[in-house]
């Protein structure tokens, strides 16, 4: 079956020379939309945690696992997504995933009890890893030169965004508190956006597959669970559940499931099969260097954007609409960040990423010092100057690592590598949540919440300077 575009009756080119399907701009924004669920879902549960412990009486165990069990589900099926997609058509898993998405989202929205909300946001994760590969799959099957640029730009805007922008949200709708929702709100809302994403990407995302889809790699598929389990789920839960036997057992299986992944991917690669990760993929020095920034920049993203709702909710007596506003500046200031960003690049290419790393360390040593010298009396003002400049570093790292990641990915593979790509990217922010989330929380406990936010925040630190050393290996030409 021939590919064309939705937009005509005839085969277009898709900026290339060649024939094939192209994605215009209510295709894009379609595609954007479902990346941009995703994230704002796997961050907008930040500020109602408060509300969500007092009406389902959840304890801190099972308020990590709301956040955790998406995480984990999201993290682990991103690949498989992504195959599935190269396999049965990309546009037909990103509706399966949207309508999912919006289902999953009304049983969170109408859990009963905390243990059905923690099986609907496993299930609500499972759902966002059908949709989301197909997003950067989709733009790189179905456009090329500068208007591929330009989608990975707006890509990568938007997945900054989202992030911050989902505790934003997060914060109105609790505090708006509609036809007394409360918390249940962050994920009812989804419901009529998927809805909508659902017609849209009927009319507008064209359809797209690889040319020659590769069968499920089940034991690669099997083996990289155990893996991402065996590390997220410890470090997750171990700190409110006392860390016990089973979280010691599972760190010591991590080592053997990674290591047994990755001799079974090689041994399907050079047998000239398809494995799930392929890893003769990582010899491309574009991937394998942007996933190698992915990697700190999402850990010490993630880490943050749940400490400081913690942080700001219950230390600085902010309300949810207050905590979440005050990241207000930085959505700000990333969105005017990502939108230079593709003109910058044009002129400096890769050296963008470490300017970035330069401006947002100097925004994390300015919210460390206002903490240390202003708490508990802290409030928008004071954050506004830190996390306007971190906001904006920001801005200038995402889309290009995003982009240069993707670069060189074969067309035949772009499923793939997105779900590579995304895969590191979400399973870094989970390590985030869990790993900065738990030294932030032991310390509130033995030191005080001001020296806790402080030292969480220099860690933080450490991780932007490690992206700029690391960025000053990226192919200083950026495609």
């Amino acid at each position: 079956m021939s590919e064309t575009s939705v937009l005509s009756q005839e085969p277009v080119r898709a900026g290339n020379g060649r024939s094939g399907p192209v994605l215009g701009p209510l295709g894009l924004f379609t595609l954007l939309l479902g990346a941009a669920l995703p994230l704002i879902d796997f961050f907008i549960v930040n500020v109602a945690l408060p509300t969500i412990d007092h009406d389902l009486a959840a304890g801190p165990a099972l308020l990590e696992l709301v956040i955790a069990g998406y995480g984990l589900s999201y993290a682990v099926l991103l690949v498989l997504g992504g195959r599935l997609g190269d396999m049965f058509g990309r546009q037909r898993l990103f509706l399966v995933g949207m309508a999912a998405f919006g289902l999953t989202s009304l049983a969170c929205g109408l859990a009963p009890d905390a243990w059905t909300l923690v099986g609907a946001r496993v299930a609500q994760g499972a759902a966002a890893a059908l949709m989301m590969p197909q997003v950067l799959a989709t733009i790189q099957a179905a456009t090329a030169g500068p208007r591929r640029a330009r989608a990975m730009s707006l890509y990568g805007a938007t997945a900054g965004l989202s992030m911050v922008a989902g505790q934003i949200l997060g914060g109105v709708l609790v505090a708006a508190d509609i036809a007394g929702s409360g918390w249940r709100a962050v994920f009812l809302v989804n419901v009529p956006v998927a809805l909508i994403g659902l017609v849209l990407a009927v009319r507008s995302v064209p359809r797209t597959r690889a040319e020659r889809p590769a069968p499920v790699d089940v034991p690669g598929t099997l083996l990289l669970t155990v893996a991402l389990v065996t590390l997220l789920a410890p470090l997750t839960e171990g700190r409110a559940a006392g860390w016990p036997l089973w979280t010691w057992i599972a760190l010591a299986v991590f080592p053997l499931a990674a290591v047994a992944f990755y001799r079974v991917e090689r041994r399907a690669d050079r047998q000239g099969r398809t494995p799930l990760v392929p890893p003769s993929l990582f010899a491309q020095v574009s991937l394998r260097r942007g996933l190698a920034l992915v990697l700190p920049f999402s850990i010490g993203f993630g880490g943050f954007m749940f400490v400081i709702a913690v942080a700001m909710q219950q230390g600085a007596g902010m309300g949810a609409v207050a905590s979440g506003l005050a990241l207000a500046p930085m959505a700000l200031a990333f969105f005017v960040a990502s939108l230079a960003g593709p003109r910058l690049v044009v002129r400096y290419g890769s050296r963008i990423v470490t300017a970035g790393s330069v401006l947002q360390a100097v925004g994390i040593s300015v919210l460390a010092l206002t903490v240390w010298d202003t708490w508990p009396h802290v409030g928008f003002v004071e954050l506004l100057p830190g996390v306007a400049l971190a906001g904006f570093g920001q801005g200038l790292q995402l889309p290009v690592i995003f982009r240069i990641v993707l670069s060189d990915v074969p067309m035949e593979r772009a499923g793939v590598g997105s779900g590579v790509m995304v895969t590191t990217q979400q399973s870094a922010l989970a390590l985030g949540v869990a790993t900065l989330g738990s030294l932030f929380l032991s310390l509130v406990t033995s030191a005080g919440m001001r020296e806790a936010l402080t030292v969480t925040l220099l860690v933080q630190l450490g991780m932007v300077v490690l992206v700029g050393l690391l960025s000053l290996r990226l192919p200083r030409t950026v495609n």
